[in-house]
């Protein structure tokens, strides 16, 4: 495993990191509390340090928490991140709230606890809005909270996680200086992070985390004409109607390009998000030992050279599935 400066935190972590949001067995079918302990155990063996869940991942929290109670000292030199969604919904597009009906101090803090208690642990290493619009930025009492959690030892630093593909609607308060980390969409496809925020994020000092860096499993070859996922499972939203058939063809004129084989094509989205500016880590969802060991081995590929990131730079593709 290789790794990388969480951006100005001092945190060093894996390159590959563990995207929680599968452990949870709500939106995501197939999985459960022992699979997804063993599948962790198995990342941490591999040299994934850094996890990512959330409060509003189901059961997520709590089987992290566990996986990490069984290894010795329990989890000792784990990174562990967790996000607090807002007290009312927000929708994708603007909402016209406020700070102060969305992230109330008083709200942050109950999250966070209850974070805690999920994963039993005294405090976890970023905690991260699950939400954000920049129209925010400077009101409230949400970074004062932030700092008195800084200042009790129950977080030691604070990021946000950007709204779905407005990777823009960040730039106003990474440049106040009070963020630590960003974690965006980013992908072969969703490029559009590399237009402003990854070199804002550069300039600043800030970490990036990539999510969503195999497209929800478009960019893994999987995803075709008549693709079905298990009754429940939230993919059937996400790939609905011809969206299986959109993402062939440009999988298969992106393969094409590379001259490359489908079973080369996770290891490349993975390597092509690496080559972000500023970006630290990438979050993998990955349930099963078999994609654990595939993404962690991602570390002993080389990286991509400049020539195919800037052919890969021509598949960007402008789509917003979770519309």
């Amino acid at each position: 495993m290789r790794y990388r400066e969480l951006g100005r935190t001092g945190l060093t972590v894996s390159e590959i990191g563990y995207g929680a949001w599968g452990l949870g067995q709500g939106a995501w079918v197939g999985a459960d509390d022992d699979s997804g302990v063993r599948a962790l155990h198995r990342a941490l063996d591999l040299g994934v340090n850094f996890i990512d869940t959330a409060r509003g991942y189901d059961r997520s929290e709590r089987v992290v928490g566990r996986a990490l109670k069984e290894l010795p000292g329990g989890g000792d030199g784990v990174y562990v991140a967790t996000k607090a969604g807002p007290r009312v919904p927000v929708p994708l597009e603007s909402s016209g709230l406020d700070v102060t009906e969305t992230f109330p101090g008083s709200h942050l803090r109950e999250s966070l606890e209850t974070s805690l208690r999920e994963l039993d642990r005294d405090h976890v290493d970023l905690l991260q809005l699950h939400t954000w619009e920049d129209e925010w930025t400077g009101r409230g009492d949400l970074l004062e909270t932030v700092d008195a959690l800084k200042q009790e030892g129950k977080i030691r630093f604070f990021g946000i996680s950007v709204k779905d593909h407005q990777p823009d609607n960040v730039l106003n308060v990474l440049r106040t200086g009070v963020l630590d980390t960003v974690q965006v969409i980013y992908n072969i496809f969703e490029q559009a992070p590399a237009d402003a925020l990854l070199p804002a994020c550069e300039d600043y000092g800030v970490g990036v985390v990539g999510r969503v860096v195999l497209d929800e499993g478009a960019l893994t070859g999987s995803v075709r004409s008549g693709v079905t996922f298990p009754e429940g499972d939230w993919r059937n939203w996400y790939f609905r109607e011809d969206r299986p058939a959109q993402v062939e063809k440009r999988v298969d004129a992106l393969l094409a390009d590379l001259g490359i084989a489908v079973e080369e094509l996770p290891s490349t989205a993975l390597r092509f998000a690496l080559a972000g500016p500023a970006v630290s880590t990438v979050i993998v969802g990955m349930r099963s030992l078999t994609n654990v060991e595939r993404n962690a081995a991602v570390a002993e590929e080389s990286p991509l050279s400049p020539e195919q990131v800037a052919l890969l730079a021509r598949h960007r593709w402008q789509k917003n599935f979770y519309s």
